[in-house]
């Protein structure tokens, strides 16, 4: 095997995934993120990002090909390395916010640094910290059946910055968003990211989106295309058409 470059934080090649249906998910696609970089994924939906995040995060194994973290084969790991190396190198946004229903706002924003053994006091500053940033910081000792959907992924957002990622993974982190609370999180994740060196791996059918990030790489059924014409986004999320050129 050969490592991949020193200033790419990620890398993989020729990577393949079949879903249990049988459906095509990725088609050897190969790319390279370099540190601090934030990446938009672009495609319209069922094109492979989500599968592709996935990989790069060592939530799902390739069935073919590697993906490197730094020097870390990342595709020779057994379960429970990758399970430590999400926990302690990784942040990830899913597009629908999930919160434990237990915990109140800023416990739930404290979770991950808890889990790594941050003291709660630590942990507590940090989560709070990143709640003011997305303004949710009033809503810090409430429980999630008491927000609005839009302050629930704003506290998912939250929890996935205040670890401090070496990198973190966002699956259309918007999606249950309006437009001007799009753009209000958009700058202050890309904001965050720049600032504390985070590489931003960002899966999106959103043009607005794409558009904030270094660079893009666009997906089609799975394989790596020239280009995307993505909309722009609706004033709430739903199911758009694609224009798409390999």
């Amino acid at each position: 095997m050969e490592a991949p470059p020193d200033n790419d934080v990620l890398w993989a090649r020729s990577l393949h995934f079949t879903h249990r249906d049988g459906s095509p998910g990725l088609a050897g696609v190969s790319l390279a993120v370099r540190q601090g970089e934030i990446l938009a994924v672009s495609g319209p939906r069922g094109s492979g990002k989500t599968t592709l995040l996935r990989c790069l995060s060592g939530l799902v194994r390739a069935q073919q090909g590697e993906v490197w973290f730094n020097s870390t084969p990342m595709h020779t790991l057994g379960t429970m390395a990758r399970e430590r190396l999400r926990r302690d190198r990784f942040g990830w946004i899913d597009p629908s916010p999930a919160l434990v229903p237990e915990l109140n706002v800023w416990e739930n924003a404290a979770l991950p640094l808890m889990l790594r053994g941050t003291s709660r006091r630590r942990a507590k500053v940090a989560a709070l910290e990143w709640l003011e940033r997305l303004d949710v910081g009033d809503r810090a000792r409430r429980r999630p059946h008491e927000l609005q959907q839009a302050e629930r992924q704003r506290v998912c957002i939250a929890r996935a910055l205040a670890p401090g990622p070496t990198v973190l993974f966002a699956d259309e982190p918007t999606a249950p968003l309006h437009r001007a609370d799009r753009a209000h999180v958009l700058r202050t994740l890309t904001t965050a990211a720049r600032s504390h060196g985070i590489t931003v791996v960002l899966a999106t059918h959103d043009s607005d989106t794409a558009a904030l990030a270094d660079r893009a790489l666009a997906l089609l059924d799975g394989r790596r295309v020239k280009t995307v014409h993505l909309p722009d986004a609706p004033e709430t999320e739903g199911r758009a058409a694609c224009s798409l050129s390999a």
